[in-house]
């Protein structure tokens, strides 16, 4: 059990468990592989309360025998807001529409950071994934991951200049059949573990790599398989598109409607991300402000 490292740390620790404990707070969420120390939870009623996201499969049983709630998520290095939101998509399940969370994470054994928020009233991407009622074989993680980077790629652009571009996730063998490579694929040679976009790095080469005419191929668990992937838009007449959409759009539409994947559409001209599944748009995100 880890103790934390200065008396600024213990002041933090006891503020947040303080907090925790109050009736408005339905859930602490604790993002950290060092568990409190008994003592800390003697004498309060937090343990009904506590949920640990830690990042090892053994820890969370460890924690799960000993009565406590855990979930795992990415050992990746994450920045601590990107880390909470990854947490909350793992913990979802857990938390009722309405309930108050609290939200404690930092670096390694020092805790310094806390975000409360209340499900289902928060405009954050995190909490949107229940919403597209995707099949089991998606990794929520991934889609959160996917979903942001696609805001992201149409909030800023690359350089100043704004991109449109394609990510298709899931069905990565049926993707493949039914598109062709346009370029070199950059993500060919490297080892799996190394090009997950559940990495931050990935996620950066990605958005940096969406200026490459074609579509992002990935696969369910986060593995990016290709970039510069064409997808045909040819036969799409009978698919469900709105008029003012162009071939991107058509090419998710037509794609979708064939596989079992699901396609995020980044427009070029207003940075809108639509995701398509079916051969329909089912969910649209309009970009607020966009920085280009």
């Amino acid at each position: 059990m880890a103790e934390p490292t200065s008396k600024l740390d213990r002041e933090f620790l006891r503020s947040a468990l303080t907090l925790a404990a109050r009736p408005e707070i339905d859930h602490l969420l604790l993002i950290s592989d060092y568990p409190l120390a008994s003592e800390e939870l003697k004498g309060r009623s937090l343990r009904r309360k506590l949920i640990y996201a830690v990042t090892t499969d053994n820890l969370a049983r460890d924690l799960r025998e000993d009565g406590f709630r855990a979930v795992v998520i990415p050992g990746y290095d994450y920045s601590r807001m990107e880390k909470t939101k990854v947490a909350l998509v793992a913990a979802a399940s857990t938390f009722g529409e309405g309930e108050m969370v609290l939200c404690v994470t930092g670096h390694r054994r020092s805790l310094d950071t806390m975000v409360k928020l209340q499900v289902g009233a928060e405009v954050d991407d995190s909490l949107s994934v229940e919403a597209l009622r995707l099949p089991p074989e998606f990794n929520p993680q991934v889609v959160e991951q996917v979903l942001g980077l696609a805001l992201a790629i149409g909030q800023e652009g690359f350089e100043g200049h704004p991109v449109g571009t394609i990510v298709v996730l899931g069905d990565s063998i049926g993707v493949l059949e039914k598109s062709k490579q346009l370029t070199i694929n950059p993500f060919q040679g490297i080892s799996e573990g190394e090009r997950n976009i559940l990495d931050p790095k990935i996620k950066e080469a990605v958005k940096n790599f969406s200026v490459l005419d074609g579509a992002f191929v990935i696969r369910e668990d986060g593995v990016v398989l290709a970039a510069g992937r064409y997808l045909q838009s040819g036969g799409s007449d009978e698919l469900k598109i709105p008029l003012g959409l162009g071939a991107r759009h058509a090419a998710a539409a037509l794609m979708t409607a064939t596989t079992k994947a699901i396609a995020l559409v980044v427009s070029q001209t207003s940075g809108t991300v639509r995701i398509f599944r079916g051969g329909e748009i089912i969910f649209e995100l309009h970009q607020s402000k966009r920085r280009i």
